[in-house]
């Protein structure tokens, strides 16, 4: 719980203010919930399928992140959040290249990053099964592939800036996930995020440094089209 909300209250930072016209915000491989967990206005929600109704306020359409069936320019804000790292390598180009074509000013990327993150993922899968307890699927889809890093975005086209963020130390991380596998911290952390959402935000933006388990790569378009 509070590792989603650790990745997501950084994205949300970023996503373009509500003025006199609602901006118009996509997710890739949002899920069932995605943004919608922590952001109460709406969006559009893509993924290749749902595993349980879509929840409001998001507007759910099943399509591939490769293949968005959306004109250019649809979004002020495209927002992927922990989906490259679930890619083959050869995919991850697609989805950039189809988030910045139906991007109007902004696209957000947040995803576990280079070798150090994929060795506390390891790590982290020895101790569930040193516990006999079963790794979640999102963890044995990490193992697959390595981990994507910066140099997805090494041939950026021209007119677009790149400022990069980290998000969750490493050392806090694996601190949190192996909290996560308990169901008493999960009660905790669930009533924290209810009962004091602004302070459990500030204290997790304070475990935001390097060296980082994700990081949040802000692609920004020099002249909106």
């Amino acid at each position: 719980m509070l590792n989603r909300a650790a990745r997501y209250f950084v994205i949300l930072e970023q996503l373009p203010p509500a003025g006199a016209n609602e901006p118009r915000i996509l997710e890739i491989g949002s899920g069932s919930e995605g943004l919608g967990e922590f952001y109460q206005r709406p969006f559009v929600g893509c993924d290749v399928s749902f595993s349980r109704e879509p929840r409001h306020p998001m507007r759910a359409v099943m399509c591939s992140g490769t293949a968005l069936p959306f004109a250019d320019g649809s979004f002020d804000a495209v927002v992927a959040s922990d989906v490259m790292e679930h890619l083959a390598p050869e995919q991850r180009g697609e989805v950039i290249a189809e988030a910045l074509r139906v991007a109007r000013h902004r696209v957000i990327f947040g995803f576990p990053c280079g070798t150090r993150a994929s060795e506390l993922d390891h790590r982290l899968f020895a101790h569930y099964k040193a516990r006999n307890v079963a790794p979640p699927i999102w963890l044995e889809e990490h193992l697959q592939n390595p981990f994507p890093d910066s140099q997805l975005f090494q041939d950026l086209p021209p007119g677009w800036h790149i400022a990069t963020k980290p998000n969750e130390g490493l050392s806090f991380h694996y601190w949190l996930m192996r909290r996560e596998m308990h169901r008493a911290w999960n009660y905790l952390f669930r009533l924290a995020l209810f009962l004091i959402p602004g302070t459990v935000r500030r204290i997790l933006r304070m475990f935001d440094e390097e060296p980082a388990y994700r990081k949040i790569f802000i692609l920004t378009r020099q002249q909106p089209t």
